[in-house]
């Protein structure tokens, strides 16, 4: 079993298994199969989207539950999926559209704004310290845009450098009671672009699903890719 295949197993990986709590996750997902059978989410896996259909965010402020990557593959019930606003009218998704499609300059755009007063705050905020640091995510970001519109497709996490696990790091979303996704904490800026470029599907991390859309076999065709395995190199 080679490490490069399996890198959580890597022992330069460890710490990092135990900040994403893969060894609860491997837990959670032998207990999902015991209670909802082999149809239930794994931990970190892929779901395959159309991003055009994530028209809303989880808004944890309205009453909700905190919902992270740690609990990737977690079933929850109840009203949790309620609790939810545009994913359009997010400042990241606003600044996108204003950069990507209106020829805006970044530092022109609300959220470079918001990113230099959090810096000046000594906030850290997407790891930046300075403008400098901002300008240059911003640059990364406009790379991406470039390649992903010649590519015509998002990259999964397993074709990247930093490959971990599944799909660990990329685009969170967790799945309503209807088995629609709903944006969580991660991949503003990709699901944002590939709503620009209106690819026609991109890989997510599942986040949290609630149990009616396994009851209602909404979650099992998310797994599948319209697309086939054939447009992902390592899907």
């Amino acid at each position: 079993m080679a490490f490069a295949d399996h890198p959580t197993l890597h022992p330069v990986n460890w710490l990092r298994d135990i900040e994403a709590q893969v060894p609860r996750k491997l837990a959670r997902d032998v207990w999902n199969r015991f209670r909802y059978g082999p149809g239930a989410p794994l931990s970190d896996e892929p779901v395959f989207l159309d991003p055009l259909a994530v028209r809303d965010s989880y808004d944890s402020a309205t009453g909700g539950k905190r919902l992270r990557r740690q609990q990737s593959g977690k079933i929850v019930g109840g009203d949790w999926d309620r609790c939810r606003t545009p994913f359009a009218a997010n400042i990241k998704a606003e600044s996108c559209r204003m950069h990507y499609l209106d020829g805006v300059p970044w530092e022109d755009t609300p959220l470079f704004a918001r990113m230099m007063r959090h810096v000046a705050e000594g906030r850290r905020p997407d790891g930046c310290n300075s403008r400098e640091d901002v300008l240059d995510r911003y640059e990364t970001l406009d790379r991406i845009y470039d390649e992903t519109r010649r590519r015509g497709r998002l990259l999964t996490q397993s074709e990247l450098p930093c490959y971990f696990r599944r799909e660990h790091g990329g685009i969170l979303v967790h799945i309503d009671r209807d088995g629609q996704p709903l944006r969580a904490g991660g991949g503003m800026h990709r699901l944002a672009i590939a709503q620009i470029l209106e690819l026609p599907e991109i890989p997510a991390q599942v986040g949290v699903v609630h149990p009616e859309a396994l009851m209602k076999g909404l979650y099992a065709p998310l797994r599948r890719s319209r697309l086939g395995r054939d447009a992902y190199a390592r899907a």
